[in-house]
């Protein structure tokens, strides 16, 4: 209590500050904000180490570790303990002087790194634009596509259209466009992000950074940087990851050259000459699926209106788990377009106050996450209730038409709303185990069993209709989305694993790395890339998991969690989808307990028996 508990307990304001800034630096950015951050972090990183390097406060963390008396604490302590002893451990608590003061450089070193890395992905998105000024190069683009380049060229003070990297963006683009040109273009700059020799170039940060991260945990007594980072996952070792990402790439990969030797087919029987090529994929396949299914993203678009969506999300919450949201404008926000959430029980009790914050802009990173500027504890008997955001970049409501979500923002939605929601009904005692702060590996859990909701007749019954017609969607359209919901589901596994084959391999490397990278890329994606290599590209450049946030020899965890998804769902469609005691389970056993006990554990509770990969191949269509 007055050593590991007390240590839990510390450092409040700093903490206040630094969930502000940092989460300020990824939604609404600027050059000041960015060079606040390159000054802090590594001041944060030496403020850390004084704590782990403090010979004293280790020494006594490490009796309390090492006393009987530890074996008396209750579950939540007893993780408390042992995650900070750990903790300590890899701060480089036990090295000697020498190596602690190296210790503490390449630990200011790699946090600078990280945050250039990801402001040089940021500003290289920014940079690119695709002006166009001849309607004849729109042919095949939606309307409100369309209608959203019109309003960003007209933001920029230009005629014509201008498409950019931003998702709502550049997805759309890709699987529209029929000037196949154009999707060249797009597909390179996207993919060739802090790929350019100029000042945003990331290939030394990478080189950089890996070879940080090799050194210290070279210090800590570790053969690799994987083998350092693994120790308290569920998959908790090197060997483990790789034989359950070669376990899936072996149950994929024929289903992936399947989908891959069907979309090129269909390709060649709409004209297509000489290679398939990457910058085709998106576009064949979007066209063989609506030959197949009869449904596509603007098929869809119209029944998915944003405000819709966002109140079935919370209707479902509610169903589940008795949560109300109610909109309060009085809540302060760091942009106008931030909405703000009070979240209560069913007892009027506040269980949250949440931040959605939806839409593209120049000072936001790509993609979609949820965070945190408060995380949920209890203090002298006073239970700290959490302040939960989740940022995406949907499109903005056009001229003539609302947001209108595809299918891939809803699910996008759902995922970032399911880890909302580990974070927002959390009830532990300590700050460093609650919500989201578990194992890499299990935190994806909460958040991709909310994805499965969106494949539901029965939920997607309740609130989805036409935004002009008031029209409910049709059956047949569940159906179909049902049916398409394997579709590609070889090739689209098989590209996940390849991120997760690429992490670990830069994260088991054992000797500095001098090679060039783009070699060392071609080398382990080889047995996955079906595609002919597209010149001047390269992932690991603009791969902000591994190089700008905290996914390093971690990326497998989307998969080993959509094993536990999976297998967790399907408990619920043998219960009933809205069955109250499932439902009870799920939340008190997964969602309240954070990491106050070992995932196996807290999942073993809820589902009575240890997760099997079956439900996910079948769901995927793998078998």
């Amino acid at each position: 209590e007055n050593t590991v508990a007390a240590l839990d307990r510390t450092a409040e304001i700093l903490g206040k500050v630094n969930s502000i800034l940092y989460n300020l630096n990824s939604a609404e950015t600027s050059k000041e904000i960015q060079q606040i951050a390159q000054d802090v972090s590594p001041a944060l990183t030496r403020f850390s180490n004084d704590i782990t390097l403090n010979r004293k406060l280790f020494e006594r963390i490490r009796i309390i570790s090492e006393s009987k008396d530890s074996e008396r604490l209750d579950i939540e302590q007893k993780m408390l303990l042992e995650r900070r002893y750990r903790g300590f451990i890899l701060g480089g608590a036990a090295l000697d002087e020498e190596k602690r003061k190296r210790f503490r450089e390449i630990s200011e070193k790699l946090s600078m790194l990280s945050l250039k890395f990801e402001e040089n992905v940021l500003n290289e998105t920014n940079a690119f634009e695709l002006h166009l000024t001849d309607a004849n190069d729109l042919q095949g683009l939606p309307e409100g596509i369309i209608e959203m380049a019109a309003m960003e060229a007209k933001n920029r003070e230009k005629t014509g259209w201008v498409f950019t990297l931003h998702y709502p963006s550049f997805v759309p683009f890709m699987q529209y466009s029929e000037v196949r040109s154009l999707r060249k273009k797009m597909l390179k700059a996207y993919s060739s992000r802090a790929f350019h020799e100029d000042e945003h170039d990331n290939r030394q940060l990478v080189s950089e950074i890996v070879n940080l991260r090799l050194e210290i945990s070279n210090l800590l007594g570790f053969s690799n940087f994987a083998e350092m980072i693994l120790g308290d996952r569920m998959a908790d070792s090197p060997e483990k990851v790789m034989d359950f990402l070669e376990k899936v790439f072996k149950a994929s990969h024929p289903s992936a050259i399947r989908d891959f030797n069907r979309v090129g087919e269909y390709a060649k029987s709409k004209g297509l000459t000489g290679n398939f090529e990457r910058w085709d994929w998106a576009f064949y396949s979007e066209k063989l699926k609506k030959s197949l299914y009869n449904i596509d993203d603007e098929i869809l678009k119209p029944f998915f209106r944003l405000e819709k969506v966002e109140s079935a999300i919370f209707d479902l919450a509610g169903k589940l788990y008795g949560l109300t949201f109610k909109e309060n404008r009085e809540i302060p926000v760091y942009h106008p377009e931030v909405k703000t959430f009070e979240v209560t029980d069913i007892s009027d009790n506040l269980i949250a106050i949440l931040y959605l914050d939806y839409h593209p802009r120049s000072g936001k990173n790509g993609g979609a996450w949820m965070t945190s500027f408060r995380d949920q504890r209890c203090i002298n008997g006073k239970d700290i209730r959490p302040f939960i955001s989740v940022v995406t970049n949907f499109s903005r409501t056009g001229v003539t038409r609302p947001s209108l979500l595809t299918f891939s923002e809803l699910t996008t939605f759902l995922h970032e709303f399911g880890h909302a929601l580990h974070g927002m009904l959390s009830k532990c005692t300590y700050e460093s185990l609650s919500g989201t702060n578990v194992s890499r590996d299990f935190v994806e859990l909460p958040s991709q069993f909310m994805e499965n909701w969106a494949y539901e007749k029965e939920w997607l019954d309740t609130w989805a209709v036409h935004y002009e017609t008031g029209e409910k969607i049709p059956y047949e359209i569940i159906e179909k989305i049902k049916e398409a919901a394997t579709f590609n589901e070889g090739y689209a596994c098989d590209r996940q694993l390849g991120f997760g084959f690429l992490d670990m391999a830069w994260h088991t490397i054992t000797k500095s790395f001098n090679e060039q990278l783009p070699d060392f890329e071609t080398e382990v994606m080889g047995k996955l890339n079906l595609f002919p290599e597209v010149k001047d590209t390269n992932i690991s450049c603009s791969f902000g998991h591994l190089f700008g946030g905290g996914y390093a020899a971690g990326y497998y965890g989307y998969k080993w969690a959509e094993v536990l998804d999976a297998d967790a769902f399907y408990h619920f469609m043998e219960t009933g989808l809205f069955n109250k005691e499932t439902a009870d389970a799920f939340r008190s056993n997964i969602l309240e307990k954070g990491g106050t006990d070992k995932p196996m554990n807290l999942y073993v509770k809820f589902r009575g028996k240890e997760p099997t990969i079956d439900a996910f191949l079948t769901r995927s269509g793998l078998v």
